[in-house]
C-alpha cells in the first residue's frame, strides 16, 4: 500500500476512535509531514481524499477540521410509512423543500411500472429531505395524470406522498418489491445534498400500490446520502 493510502487509513481510524473529535483542528500539513517523515505534498493529498470522504472540511487559510459526523438517522428501508413521519417519531428536527414538479417524456420503463399508456402524462416531482439543517435525500416521485389529474397543479405543494394520497381517496397503500443500489452523486446531486464526491448515495427504487384495488399510485427514486443513515433491513 503506498504512504498516502497507509496514511488516509490511520487519520480515519483515530478520528472514528475519537482522538480527533468533530471541529477538532487537525495538525497543519508541515506537522503531520514531519511527524510520518514523508513529503509534505503526501499529506495534502491525504488531506484532499479524507474531504472527497467526508471525514474532514478546510477553512481557508486556517487549516483542516474534523467533519461532524453526529446524524447517523435509523433508515427503514420497508414499510407504509412516510418519511415524514418517522422523521418526527424518532424526533428529529425535519422539513422537506419541493425541487419541481415536470411532465417527463417517455420512458418504457417507468410508463411500465406505473401500468399506464404510452399516450398518457406522468409528472415528476423531486423533493429534497433536509434533517437538522442537513441535506440528506432527494425523493423522486413518478405519478401518471390519468390517476391524479390535478397533479400539474397540486405537485408543487406536495411535501409528504403520503398524505397526497390520504388527500385524493387513497388511505390503503403499500410498497412494492424495491431495488436497492449503491451510486456515486453527480454534482448536480453533490450541490444538492453538500456531499463529498467519494460518500456514495443509497438509491432506493420501488413502486406504491392501492391495497383494496391493486392500483399502481407512484413509482419513486430515494437517493440517500450514505454517511447520514444506519439501515434497518
Amino acid at each position: 500500500m503506498s504512504e498516502k493510502t497507509l496514511l488516509v487509513d490511520r487519520l480515519i481510524s483515530e478520528i472514528r476512535e475519537g482522538k480527533y473529535k468533530p471541529n477538532d483542528k487537525l495538525p497543519s500539513e508541515n506537522e503531520l509531514a514531519d511527524l510520518y517523515k514523508v513529503p509534505r505534498m503526501v499529506i495534502r493529498k491525504v488531506y484532499e481524499r479524507l474531504q472527497e470522504l467526508g471525514y474532514i472540511f478546510s477553512k481557508q487559510g486556517k487549516g483542516s477540521y474534523v467533519q461532524n459526523q453526529k446524524l447517523q438517522i435509523p433508515l427503514i428501508l420497508t414499510g407504509d410509512v412516510s418519511f415524514t413521519e418517522k422523521m418526527k417519531e424518532l424526533k428529529y428536527d425535519s422539513r422537506t423543500m419541493n425541487l419541481s414538479c415536470e411532465k417527463i417524456r417517455y420512458d418504457s420503463s417507468i410508463y411500465h411500472t406505473l401500468q399506464v399508456k404510452r399516450e398518457d402524462t406522468v409528472y415528476k416531482i423531486s423533493r429534497l429531505r433536509i434533517v437538522e439543517d442537513c441535506p440528506i435525500a432527494v425523493h423522486t416521485s413518478y405519478l401518471s395524470q390519468s390517476l391524479f389529474e390535478n397533479i400539474e397543479k397540486d405537485g408543487t405543494e406536495i411535501h409528504s406522498i403520503f398524505h397526497y394520497y390520504r388527500q385524493q381517496g387513497y388511505t390503503d397503500f403499500q410498497s412494492t418489491r424495491s431495488q436497492l443500489s449503491v451510486v456515486f452523486p453527480s454534482k448536480v446531486e453533490r450541490d444538492l445534498l453538500k456531499c463529498p464526491s467519494l460518500v456514495p448515495l443509497l438509491l432506493l427504487e420501488s413502486g406504491c400500490v392501492d391495497k383494496k384495488t391493486g392500483t399502481v399510485l407512484e413509482y419513486s427514486k430515494i437517493m440517500y446520502r450514505s454517511d447520514c443513515f444506519t439501515y434497518v433491513i
